[in-house]
């Protein structure tokens, strides 16, 4: 099982909070992210984390093709929707291709608690 950790620099801290509260069912899988969250992530927890490129830099398309090839089974992206992304085409598309791959998509925290209970439950 493959999990992807993407957040905007807004939602960067309520990832890692996120992580610190579920590091042990976070432990049990791969996780994979994009570059700059996945430093932030190894940085300020214990959780081991595979980090792609920086979003703008096309770590959004790494992880979509993760998603594509079956490699990665859920993505938690953590958006700020009150901010323009300069690489939104990419973000579009990463959220397109989890939908057309039937790929679990969290974009808040509640959605990520749901994928959480329900594909990783109690490690």
């Amino acid at each position: 099982m493959q999990i992807a950790l993407i957040a905007h620099d807004e939602k960067k801290p309520d990832l890692v909070e996120f992580v610190r509260e579920n590091i042990d069912q976070l432990s049990s899988v791969d996780c994979i992210s994009t570059g700059t969250t996945g430093k932030r992530i190894g940085e300020e927890t214990d959780l081991a984390v595979d980090p792609k490129e920086s979003g703008p830099l096309g770590g959004d398309m790494i992880i979509g093709a993760a998603v594509a090839t079956g490699d990665c089974n859920a993505v938690i992206f953590l958006r700020d929707p009150l901010t323009a992304q300069p690489h939104e085409p990419d973000i579009n598309a990463l959220l397109r291709v989890c939908d057309v791959h039937n790929v679990p998509l969290a974009t808040n925290l509640a959605s990520a608690n749901a994928i959480i209970d329900e594909l990783v439950g109690e490690a």
